[in-house]
């Protein structure tokens, strides 16, 4: 066999490799982070846990206090400040001291900030009570750490007989008790059938 510039022993498959491995090198020497792959770059950009189809139960002290079903639930606990995100949509029950559903909330993304305890829901925003009222907005904060929920969005509300529409809203957790800052109409319930507005 016949070697030149001084490669005697190397098998033509081990050059090569020595070729790439040298090619890498060079052309990742002017880069401020090599070896790390771009989509990597900061920690808090990856999540440390992701999983699909969840349905969990959420206790505190012991006793069930929400339900919540998403597909796809990631966590980036090292991102400041630490959140959990649903992209793919959440839906969560507020449960009662016997573990009934005292309200709903479902959303078409939702952020929850572990440390302060706030969720944010964004997209087709739809909650409802145990009276059978359905509010649904853009945007909606809900902060569990004083069990209330908020939004200065536009918002209806759609009780048995009219519905209520607005800007800017507050209520409590269960959405029994709650208020409308700017009220824009009250509509009787048969002038808004077939609106999709």
């Amino acid at each position: 066999m016949d070697t030149c510039h001084g490669f005697a022993g190397y098998t033509g498959r081990t050059i090569a490799v020595m070729a790439v491995v040298l090619s890498l090198l060079l052309s990742c020497s002017g880069r401020k982070d090599a070896g790390r792959a771009d989509a990597v770059q900061d920690c808090d950009s990856a999540a440390v846990m992701a999983t699909s189809g969840i349905t969990s139960l959420i206790s505190e002290n012991g006793i069930p206090k929400y339900r919540m079903v998403t597909e796809q639930w990631d966590m980036y606990e090292k991102a400041d400040p630490p959140y959990w995100s649903f992209e793919r949509g959440a839906y969560l029950e507020v449960l009662d001291s016997l573990g009934e559903v005292a309200s709903l909330i479902e959303a078409d993304t939702a952020y929850y900030y572990s440390v302060s305890k706030m969720w944010e829901l964004r997209g087709n925003v739809h909650a409802e009570n145990v009276e059978g009222e359905k509010f649904d907005t853009d945007l909606l904060f809900w902060d569990q750490l004083i069990e209330k929920v908020y939004s200065d969005s536009k918002i209806s509300i759609r009780q048995e007989k009219q519905t209520i529409y607005g800007r800017g809203f507050e209520s409590n957790q269960d959405f029994t008790r709650y208020i409308i800052r700017h009220t824009d109409g009250i509509f009787p319930a048969d002038d808004m059938e077939g609106d999709s507005e």
